[in-house]
């Protein structure tokens, strides 16, 4: 019988504002995105050690990390953005590997426009 498996934290359609784009409205205003991210925390026991928060990553504190890095600063491009949060959430205790998705929800009318990106192990 098996004694673990592989663990992904997934966080989903996490909408707020950020200070994004080129555009002379989004450079005046913050623009609604969504961020949809996986985090690959490798291997882990099917039965943890026991049933305590502080033994397992906090989704409380991935989220606030999410948002946090997103409205830090104004920023250009999606792809800086992406960049930037994928590389601070791999900085999180245990994370082998990261998948994110940024969508600008507001863009166009007719569409949104998103940027993924994976790093690390998966």
């Amino acid at each position: 019988m098996s004694k673990a498996g592989q663990q992904i934290l997934t966080l989903t359609g996490l909408k707020f504002e950020a200070n994004l784009g080129i555009l002379d409205h989004e450079k005046s205003s913050p623009q609604p995105i969504m961020v949809d991210a996986e985090l690959n925390l490798g291997p882990q026991p099917l039965l943890p050690r026991d049933d305590d928060i502080k033994h397992v990553l906090d989704y409380r504190k991935v989220r606030r990390i999410i948002i946090e890095e997103c409205k830090a600063e104004h920023v250009n491009l999606l792809e800086s953005l992406i960049g930037k949060l994928a590389h601070r959430l791999m900085q999180l205790p245990g994370v082998v590997g990261v998948r994110v998705r940024i969508a600008k929800l507001e863009i166009f009318e007719d569409c949104e426009v998103a940027i993924r990106i994976e790093t690390g192990l998966w």
